[in-house]
């Protein structure tokens, strides 16, 4: 199969790109001066994005991936975050929230492709796709309570049905960063890679194929 690839823009910060044939997908987090922080214009165009595949029927398998070399996403844009008046939190909950169900609700299968950091709301979007192939340079974790907040993406859900409630309290409470090694021994991804082996990609074709 060739490597042409056709890319579609949503937003200054997310694109999708169909590999030659149209049966894979890469929706790509492309906002790497910030590490991909989740701005609320990045959320809409998260969800802008999985309302567009979720449409073509051609397309059997979601590779979510980044642009950037140290971080699959670092969560919520706090910078943004902290700005905001309570009232302005409110309004911006259900645009978030709408990021991560769009991820949850695609009909294909999906892929999360980590490497380096995917922290907080990082790790939830990697929570939400169906299979996580994390690389030796990832670190994952759920670390809000250490700004005093809970998880709000989805990972006090996601992540107990993949480790157990008890372990995913742990990781909870404690907001540990955990790195890619520990992370396959916990089942908190589901492969662990050599740095630089795209095997997120070679099983998503492996879908598409089968």
């Amino acid at each position: 199969m060739g490597d042409e690839r056709e890319q579609q823009r949503f937003g200054e910060f997310v694109a999708v790109r169909r590999h030659e044939g149209g049966t894979l997908a890469e929706l790509v987090l492309d906002r790497p001066k910030a590490m991909n922080a989740v701005s609320s214009d990045m959320a809409r165009s998260i969800g802008a994005a999985c309302a567009a595949l979720g449409e073509e029927r051609d397309v059997r398998a979601v590779v979510v991936t980044s642009s950037n070399e140290r971080a699959f996403c670092v969560g919520a844009d706090l910078k943004e975050r902290n700005s905001f008046s309570d009232a302005e939190l409110v309004r911006q909950r259900p645009v978030a929230r709408a990021a991560y169900t769009g991820v949850l609700d695609l009909p294909m299968p999906t892929i999360a492709a980590v490497h380096g950091y995917a922290l907080g709301g990082g790790f939830e979007l990697a929570l939400a796709c169906d299979l996580i192939v994390a690389d030796e340079s990832a670190v994952v974790g759920l670390p809000e309570v250490s700004v005093g907040v809970i998880p709000g993406g989805g990972g006090t859900q996601l992540l107990p049905r993949r480790v157990g409630a008890a372990r995913a309290a742990e990781l909870i409470f404690s907001a540990r960063r955990v790195e890619a090694a520990e992370a396959g021994a916990l089942g908190l991804v589901d492969q662990v890679v050599a740095a630089g082996q795209d095997r997120a990609e070679a099983l998503a074709h492996q879908l598409c194929i089968g």
